[in-house]
């Protein structure tokens, strides 16, 4: 368990920082006038002044190469992988597929622009499209700067980026914009014209509560005409209720859909449950902007923290929130291996900004993850004790065992007060004052009396 925890926590913390953004909203500026179009190498995109391989060269090797020269051990053809610097520059007969600094001596560059059908890659008959020119030309000015090979973004720790330089730096309200605006202009893109308030009022009501204003809403915005307006209509929708919980519940909507979240088992009968505290939990958490690396550690693993609170416990839900079945018939082994495979999987999407499942069978052939880093990590949430099938029932309030029973908060207070006023009565009953002091003393005196 200690091993578990552990590795949570440095979850928690690794991808922590990846919630720390918050949204910015901006209120409306003008367009600055187009930028000139940068040139562009033939199809697709547009040369950076950098190439970076995260962003533009992994998508076209792992496109058209990593099924046969990738990270998946059992398909690797001739010996040969792309996804590594060291792989891919090891000195081989022909020479290396990359040579840094030199594309016309790499053999990724001759192959690709090769003729003939048996040298040519990818191979006609494999099914991939041919490299286009402008991803040769991405390929080529990658080795022409070395070939830096980067980590898949989902191990690499966030850090500030430096703001951009921008032709039109008066347009840029926030340092965000500043990223919007260098985009645009590299893509020679002017910014839409200025909305008005109206509009950036609905906008706003639809972008934070999923929610348009009311007609009083709007006209209430539309009579502020103070500096700040549209500021303080965003603390508005942030802080007051009940846009507050409006907010809680936009955020918490796609987080549920990742949770797979659903009121029902999702297959067979597909029989009603009860997991609608463990959705409220996840709409307070938003709600009351809980920090993130609490969000993470208490649903993958907060019946395991000390003294966990009974909230705690509710967290964990995360974990059961996948399809049961019910289904006669059906092997109880093959599904408790299907519900820990989803929790592995479901973890790998929702926390790893990765996809794990293709590990189940085989390492996975375009993301760094081996068959035995699957299991491994499917290890952690193979050991609830719990049915693989359960029985069948019609009722709809059912909670799917093991499961804990909590409270309404009305119940929760009375129960406070019965508690208490026990605690009072067996306070009083154990004390006395000094007339039923007296009393004991004289009862002793006389028993003592006698003998």
């Amino acid at each position: 368990m200690h091993l578990r925890l552990a590795t949570l926590a440095a979850l928690a913390v690794g991808v922590g920082m990846l919630a720390a953004a918050a949204a910015v909203l901006p209120a409306p500026r003008a367009a600055p006038d187009a930028a000139p179009s940068p040139e562009r190498t033939g199809e697709g995109a547009p040369l950076a002044a950098t190439v970076r391989f995260g962003r533009d060269v992994r998508p076209i090797l792992s496109d058209r190469c990593y099924l046969c020269h990738g990270p998946d051990r059992a398909h690797q053809q001739a010996g040969l992988r792309l996804d590594s610097f060291e792989a891919a520059t090891a000195p081989r007969e022909g020479g290396a597929a990359i040579v840094p600094g030199r594309p016309d001596e790499s053999a990724l560059v001759r192959r690709i622009t090769a003729s003939a059908a048996d040298e040519v890659m990818p191979p006609p008959d494999s099914g991939k499209h041919a490299i286009a020119p402008g991803e040769l030309a991405v390929l080529r000015q990658w080795i022409a700067e070395g070939a830096p090979y980067e980590r898949h973004w989902a191990f690499v720790p966030p850090v500030a980026a430096p703001e951009p330089a921008v032709r039109d730096a008066a347009w840029a309200r926030t340092p965000v914009d500043r990223f919007i605006l260098a985009r645009l202009e590299a893509e020679g893109i002017a910014p839409a014209p200025e909305a008005d308030r109206a509009t950036l009022c609905r906008r706003a009501f639809l972008d934070l509560t999923g929610l348009p204003p009311t007609p009083e809403e709007l006209e209430a915005f539309l009579a502020d005409g103070g500096d700040g307006a549209y500021e303080r209509l965003v603390d508005r929708l942030l802080g007051e209720e009940p846009y507050r919980t409006r907010h809680a519940e936009r955020m918490a909507v796609p987080w549920l859909d990742v949770a797979r979240y659903a009121d029902t088992c999702g297959i067979h009968q597909d029989n009603g449950r009860q997991m609608w505290l463990w959705r409220d939990w996840v709409l307070k958490a938003f709600r009351e902007n809980m920090p993130y690396d609490r969000f993470v550690v208490e649903q993958v693993a907060g019946d395991l923290l000390p003294g966990a609170t009974v909230d705690q416990q509710v967290a964990s839900g995360f974990n059961r929130a996948h399809v049961t079945s019910d289904e006669g018939g059906a092997i109880d082994a093959e599904y408790l291996l299907e519900y820990a495979a989803d929790r592995t999987n479901t973890v790998g999407s929702a926390f790893l900004g990765l996809s794990t499942q293709c590990a189940r069978c085989h390492d996975h052939k375009f993301d760094p993850v081996t068959q035995e880093d699957f299991y491994s990590l499917l290890a952690f949430f193979n050991s609830n004790e719990e049915p693989g099938i359960y029985s069948q029932t019609q009722d709809a309030n059912r909670a799917y065992e093991p499961y804990i029973e909590v409270m309404t908060a009305d119940r929760d207070a009375r129960a406070r007060e019965l508690a208490a006023a026990v605690d009072a009565a067996r306070a009083a009953r154990d004390s006395m004052d000094d007339a039923e002091r007296a009393a004991y003393a004289a009862f002793r005196d006389a028993l003592r009396a006698d003998g």
